[in-house]
């Protein structure tokens, strides 16, 4: 009798298994920092670029370029909040995905990401007298932080995912936005955004490609799915 018992409970764990759990309330307002942050990123640098079109090309010139010149404490706020909204993100992400072996390596990427954020607010760009945007030191280490974590964060995301029911339709969605921007990344750094580079008259372009189309739009989808999870929806 014990035995049957036994395993009557371990078949309904088994079937019960990731159904039942249901993260915090408290996962709900993190969920939508990852909706919030990517969308008000971009909202508030488009802003600038058509208040700065005299001096200002999104074409070529990279997001970052925003804090050089005029007002470019603007966008030092802008990587600031979204810095804070990623981080928020991540653990929302940790907290509402079913933990695994390693597990927290994939938000903990995602976490790091924010922190870049907070650094190229901390180490902005600057402008010199001719008119010239470089960098006084810090900002290409927090450029090169964000991008990488973001984009290896996602595919070691995606496997955690891939073992829990509730997130397993997009586990191979985050898996190709990680690859794509891992791609998108080196390529940008080898022919792109160097002074010299090839195509460097498009970086601005470029970047916000892989922001726009890659990065952005995959974030809001975990951050959609994880509203429907702390909600106690499949």
């Amino acid at each position: 009798m014990r035995v049957v018992q036994a395993a009557r409970r371990r078949i309904r764990g088994r079937v019960g298994e990731g159904l039942d759990e249901r993260p915090f309330a408290g996962v709900t307002p993190l969920a939508w920092a990852g909706v919030v942050g990517p969308v008000l990123f971009t909202v508030m640098f488009v802003g600038q670029e058509l208040f700065r079109r005299d001096e200002y090309s999104p074409m070529a010139e990279p997001v970052s370029a925003l804090e050089a010149g005029p007002n470019g404490w603007v966008q030092q706020v802008n990587f600031v909040v979204f810095g804070l909204l990623t981080i928020a993100f991540a653990i929302g992400l940790h907290l509402g995905v079913r933990k695994t072996r390693a597990g927290i390596l994939g938000p903990a990427l995602l976490f790091v990401s924010g922190i870049g954020l907070l650094l190229a607010a901390v180490f902005p760009l600057r402008e010199d007298a001719a008119g010239i945007t470089y960098d006084p030191g810090g900002h290409i280490v927090a450029g090169l932080a964000f991008f990488a974590s973001s984009a290896i964060g996602l595919i070691v995301l995606s496997r955690r995912l891939a073992r829990d029911p509730r997130w397993q339709s997009i586990a191979t969605y985050t898996r190709m936005a990680g690859a794509v921007s891992v791609v998108g990344f080196v390529v940008m750094g080898a022919i792109v955004m160097p002074d010299d580079a090839l195509l460097h008259e498009w970086a601005g372009l470029a970047q916000r490609l892989l922001i726009l189309v890659v990065l952005f739009p995959c974030r809001i989808v975990l951050s959609l799915r994880l509203l429907q999870v702390a909600g106690g929806r499949r």
